[in-house]
């Protein structure tokens, strides 16, 4: 998959230069919704012979819009995530735009002019909540007007699950609760965070239970406090685990919340380095021991069950 990052104003010798099928989109975690319009630009693109493009954002439009003291906005998947799974799922084109203030100013007509047509998109395929400025004047319904019958338009109706809409918004809850296997149903795989290993408390090896003190990514959205079973990435190799997000209150920390890992069967020093966490089973809620041996039995328990997990799962990714 190529890649274009773009600039407003872009220089149009940075574009692909020939018709494609154009998915638009923020595509926040990707979910079961977003690979429904995907999949279907998808067809339209083989249908015609064309390649398949994604515009989206590096930043969340909200940003432009937000003050400096709002709740800051936590992804469900970083730029880079983004693109490995619109590389999965077959995009050839992924344009990614800086949701600059100047790109903001732009009216509806002129976003259509300059990056639908300008893209040489031939077919646009958005969900039926697209919008591309305000949302009374700049939507799914306006969108033909400013065609102006310049390319075809696919509008992808909503997707429900249960009795609900499969939303970014709803998965960000079921994550931050600790609802980690709902939101992997929505999202339609399991649900993945970024990070580096740095030095914590090593109070882990004390007990048998040596942890990597997961630092990470600032703007992405971490599960809700718990014990969870998880999948560990390192040295481009998956380990089973079990993770800890809390704020070790047995210990009376005060180091605020943290990511903790104990990687079974891993014994390696890896400070300093890249890891992936995908998370699969909450286990159960931070707990306050009264001592030391209630906490090494309970984590000899937390590794009875995760181990059960994947023995059950078959696979750990």
């Amino acid at each position: 998959m190529k890649i274009i990052e773009l600039h407003h104003p872009y220089c149009p010798t940075q574009l692909v230069d020939e018709p494609i099928v154009l998915a638009l989109g923020f595509f926040d975690g990707v979910h079961l919704g977003h690979q429904a319009v995907i999949e279907r630009a998808k067809q339209e693109a083989q249908a015609r012979g064309l390649k398949l493009a994604v515009m989206t954002f590096k930043q969340h439009p909200k940003l432009m819009y937000l003050s400096e003291m709002a709740t800051p906005i936590h992804y469900l998947t970083t730029n880079q995530r983004k693109a490995e799974l619109f590389a999965q799922f077959g995009v050839d084109i992924l344009y990614l735009i800086d949701f600059t203030r100047e790109f903001s100013l732009q009216s509806p007509q002129a976003f259509v002019d300059t990056y639908i047509v300008g893209l040489q998109a031939q077919v646009v395929v958005a969900g039926y909540d697209y919008t591309y400025g305000k949302p009374d004047i700049a939507n799914m319904q306006t969108l033909p007007t400013h065609a102006q019958n310049r390319f075809a338009i696919v509008e992808v109706a909503q997707l429900t699950h249960g009795d609900h809409k499969v939303g970014s918004s709803n998965i960000r809850e079921l994550i931050a609760s600790g609802q980690i296997e709902a939101a992997n149903a929505e999202l339609g795989y399991i649900y993945e965070t970024t990070g580096m290993v740095v030095h914590g408390e090593k109070r882990g090896r004390t007990i048998g239970y040596p942890t990597a003190n997961v630092q990470t990514t600032a703007d992405e959205l971490l599960p809700g406090r718990g014990i969870y079973v998880v999948a560990f990435h390192v040295d481009g190799n998956w380990y089973q685990g079990m993770a800890s997000i809390g704020y070790n209150v047995t210990f009376a920390s005060k180091t605020g919340l943290t990511c903790e890992v104990h990687v079974l069967d891993f014994d390696e020093m890896i400070y300093g380095k890249n890891v992936k966490i995908r998370w699969y089973h909450y286990l159960r809620s931070e707990i306050k021991f009264d001592g030391i041996e209630g906490l090494i039995q309970q984590l000899d328990q937390d590794q009875v069950n995760t181990r059960a997990f994947f023995a059950e799962k078959g696979s750990i990714c």
